[in-house]
């Protein structure tokens, strides 16, 4: 998958932050995202991931506004859905 392949819900305009967050996603590997469990705290998640600050939100260049745990949560499971994985 590359950028062009970002895929934003047609009822959402998005901000730089959107997009960032979907991109980040995109260059994630496909055996990472199997790894991923819906069950997981918000805390195994974020030490899954790797790349969250110590104040909870995800580690973005170009970005408008935090990504907070929720947020990257519905995002994620959108992206592992739409990657058929």
């Amino acid at each position: 998958m590359n950028p062009t392949d970002i895929e934003i819900p047609v009822d959402h305009v998005p901000d730089e932050t959107d997009i960032s967050v979907r991109a980040y996603f995109s260059r994630m590997s496909d055996d990472k995202l199997r790894e991923y469990r819906r069950d997981w705290s918000d805390e195994q998640v974020i030490q899954w991931d790797g790349n969250f600050r110590v104040d909870g939100a995800l580690m973005l260049v170009c970005c408008e506004r935090d990504i907070q745990i929720d947020e990257y949560r519905e995002v994620l499971q959108e992206h592992i859905q739409r990657r058929g994985l």
